[in-house]
This record gives structure tokens, sequence and C-alpha cells, in this order.
């Protein structure tokens, strides 16, 4: 049986990328860009901070987990919450870059829905995993996953962890989710030779 925070957190995180995310994703993606994007919450009421999406046509630093945190650093600092205070949200597990930014920032945390596997065959984006194995040497995305910095948490498998009903509801709203991404994906990937001088990685 799941406790009831844990469902209360999947749902929110769920909503916040059908809701604030996937809105700026889908503009993004039309001006050439990936379809990664991100968000942080507050840990105390789950409310929105900030959220963001990838902007790599403008700088190809810009990936959604580093433009968000951009975004969130904006802001003075009394106006922001601090990161230990927050959770951070990846609609896909982050590349090296991203783990790197998040960890730099102070985050205990972070959560995905789309691991490195979706990244590379769903998405036809293979340089997460492919820069993980040649510059760090770490084959199939397998970086120590609970460690000094923070600890990452899958969404799918806090899914499955749920009841059968709790997982049921929950599936429906992920592949819907899934619809929206690969439509984005699609108009990524027949835009995005436009964009090789702009996007090395595209």
């Amino acid at each position: 049986m799941t406790d009831l925070s844990t469902i209360t957190l999947i749902s929110r995180l769920l909503e916040v990328m059908e809701q604030d995310v996937v809105p700026l994703t889908q503009k993004g993606v039309k001006l050439g860009n990936k379809v990664f994007g991100a968000a942080i919450l507050r840990k105390s009421d789950l409310s929105l901070v900030i959220a963001g999406t990838n902007t790599e046509t403008e700088n190809p630093l810009w990936h959604g987990e580093v433009y968000t945190l951009k975004r969130y650093y904006e802001p003075p600092r009394d106006q922001r919450p601090p990161t230990r205070e927050c959770i951070f949200l990846a609609t896909h597990e982050p590349c090296s870059l991203c783990l790197s930014a998040i960890t730099w920032t102070g985050f205990d945390n972070f959560y995905y829905l789309f691991g490195y596997i979706d990244t590379q065959d769903t998405f036809n984006i293979p340089h997460d995993l492919k820069i993980l194995d040649e510059v760090f040497r770490i084959q199939n995305g397998n970086y120590v996953r609970k460690n000094h910095y923070w600890k990452s948490h899958s969404i799918i498998e806090m899914i499955n962890a749920c009841s059968n009903a709790e997982r049921e509801g929950f599936l429906g709203r992920v592949s819907a989710l899934e619809k929206v991404y690969d439509d984005m994906s699609g108009i990524y990937q027949a835009s995005k030779e436009k964009n090789d001088d702009d996007i090395p990685l595209a």
C-alpha cells in the first residue's frame, strides 16, 4: 500500500508536467528546441516555483533543467525558496550537464518521468548515454542514484509500487503524456537539421 503523501506527490508531479511544462515545451519545439523540460516545486505544499523548457536554439547550454535553474535564480534571493526546500522535477532523466547543475545548485533530490532509454530509443536523442559512456565511462546510464548530494526518483518506479487502482489511473495519465511528447518529438526531429549550427548535438 502506497502512503497518501506519495500518491499526492505523484499526482502533483504529473499535473505540473501536464499543465505547466508541456505548454512551454510545445512552444519551444516549434522554434526548433528539444522536448526536455523541468520544474521546481516547494516541498512544503507542492506549489510551483518555476517551470521551464529547453531553449538550445538560444544557447546550447540551455537544456530544460539548466534553463529552469537560470530562471529560478533571476529573482532576488528573498523571493525564492532555498533549493533544499524544493523538489526538482525533470521530464527526462537528466544528462551529465544537468546532473551537475542540479548538484552544484544544492538540490537534494530530483524526479523524472522518462528514463535514458526512452530518450535514446523513443525520442531519438542518444547523447545522454553516449556522453556518460565516452566521457565518464558510465555504461548504460548507471550513475549512483543515491549519493552524498541527492537522491533520484523514477516516477514510473513510484507508480509501479502503487496499488492496482492507483497505478491504473496514473498509467493512464502517463500514456496521455507519452502521446503528447511523441507528437512534440516528431516536430523536433523534422526540424532539427535546420539548427545544426546552433545545436551541435541535435
